[in-house]
């Protein structure tokens, strides 16, 4: 059972996490933060619960998904009522991924690379390059512009490019005194060069010169390639979450 000051500091910073990867619309239901973005990216269209005594009707939860023709997708975190997941694995749904919520201290020792531009909103040139590289599937795009644009300022838009190729990119999201880090992508002509930790440095630089004194950040537990990077840059686990969803039908 986790007490009830780990609870209030896993709630704050899912609320800070939902406000930097914003979804297109959001409801509360029964103790649940429900997220819609039309199927573009599980985070943003999935199932939250807020609190330990939220309710465990999945039918309900589940109606708004349905009533979209979209599979809900369960995303359980410390917050979710006790033995959620065994009621939704008794039902055949199935854990698809497991995540780290991360979070470091900032500090002033962390430099900004001239090489790394960083706009307060993405370029046409940013918008496409990650939509090619993240990637994004065609009937998706909009749908990520439109989400981009809704990362509430102070947002970091972290870019390098050689001879007008992108190679490296990444978001920062600053709200308070933290700042989210989000999609940090290499290309892969360009890995193996410390492109992510260029990219990752130079925005918590940015975000230092903002106010935040924390950065945080969600990678999936299996991503072998950036824990290293960002244990050494200071990120220890917060929390834990899981995606679950239905059988297919």
């Amino acid at each position: 059972m986790s007490s009830p000051q780990k609870l209030d500091e896993v709630r704050r910073l899912e609320r800070l996490a939902f406000r930097g990867w914003p979804a297109l619309e959001s409801q509360d239901l029964q103790g649940w933060h429900l997220r819609f973005s039309g199927g573009y990216t599980k985070r943003a269209n999935s199932i939250n619960a807020l609190e330990p005594q939220a309710s465990t009707d999945v039918e309900a939860l589940e109606a708004p998904f349905r009533k979209r023709r979209r599979p809900p997708v369960w995303r359980l975190t410390p917050l979710a009522p006790a033995g959620m997941a065994d009621l939704l694995k008794a039902r055949d749904y199935e854990p698809i991924e497991r995540s780290l919520l991360q979070r470091c201290p900032l500090h002033d020792g962390f430099l900004a690379d001239p090489a790394v531009e960083i706009s307060p909103s993405p370029s046409p040139a940013w918008i496409e390059a990650f939509a090619a590289h993240s990637p994004v599937r065609p009937e998706h795009r909009e749908t990520m512009r439109r989400m981009l644009q809704a990362i509430a300022q102070p947002a970091g838009f972290a870019f390098v490019r050689h001879e007008g190729r992108p190679m490296a990119m990444a978001i920062g999201a600053v709200e308070g005194d933290h700042m989210g880090l989000f999609d940090v992508l290499v290309m892969p002509e360009a890995r193996r060069q410390g492109l992510a930790r260029r990219v990752t440095e130079s925005l918590y630089a940015w975000a230092w010169e903002k106010g935040a004194r924390f950065a945080y950040l969600q990678v999936v537990a299996t991503n072998a390639a950036a824990m290293p990077l960002y244990a050494a840059q200071g990120f220890r686990t917060v929390y834990e979450y899981e995606y679950l969803v239905p059988p297919a039908s």
